[in-house]
């Protein structure tokens, strides 16, 4: 047994800050991406879609939406949590190498998907798998990789020309960093603790012990 995908998994982290003035090289670009694309999907739809953003001034134009978006999030805040979020990060739109867009079109299997026809979200949930095969391979890669949610769709759609009706589901900062830290930044500053795993684990129905 192969250890070496436990410890990409284990060393994955949301990198905000630790992204450095570097490129990102197009063979490993290429690379990820296709580890993002042999992502498995319903009815082999592969509803996803990557926009890869390198001009600056577009990425400033998103840095700055997400930065409105930031302060209305901590304006809803009671003091002691705002607190808290203050010194959170919540981006690396800038400091990063390159943005990737990943999008989700619902109607890319047509009307009849194999596998959706009574959870149509699987196709979503597809498009998810793709960004987690991205972020491992990246991580593998050396690079770092952080998932920007502070926006609203439609001005991300807009931004990146998505046609009406596909999904802006990540921008995901990608690109060279320092060292990736030990310690998620959400535990690092205490905004929520991990959960245990024996919490998460039920034995043949839902609240049973997990032992």
């Amino acid at each position: 047994m192969s250890r070496d995908l436990y410890d990409v998994i284990a060393r994955r982290r949301d990198v905000r800050t630790e992204f450095v003035d570097a490129p990102l090289e197009e063979d490993v670009l290429w690379r990820v991406l296709d580890a993002a694309h042999r992502a498995p999907s319903v009815g082999l739809t592969q509803p996803w879609d990557f926009v890869v953003v390198r001009d600056r001034a577009v990425r400033a134009r998103f840095a700055a939406h997400v930065e409105e978006q930031r302060r209305e999030f901590a304006a809803g805040l009671d003091d002691e949590r705002a607190a808290t979020f203050g010194p959170i990060t919540v981006q690396g739109i800038l400091g990063a190498a390159a943005g990737i867009v990943v999008t989700c079109d619902p109607d890319r299997g047509g009307p009849h998907v194999l596998g959706a026809a009574t959870v149509p979200d699987t196709v979503l949930f597809s498009t998810c798998l793709a960004v987690q095969n991205l972020w491992l391979a990246a991580t593998a890669e050396g690079l770092g990789v952080g998932w920007v949610s502070f926006y609203r769709e439609p001005f991300l759609r807009e931004l990146v020309g998505a046609p009406e009706g596909v999904r802006p589901v990540a921008w995901l900062c990608v690109g060279p960093v320092s060292h990736l830290e030990e310690v998620p930044d959400l535990e690092r500053h205490r905004w929520r603790a991990r959960r245990p795993l024996a919490e998460a684990v039920h034995r043949e129905r839902f609240g049973s012990p997990s032992a």
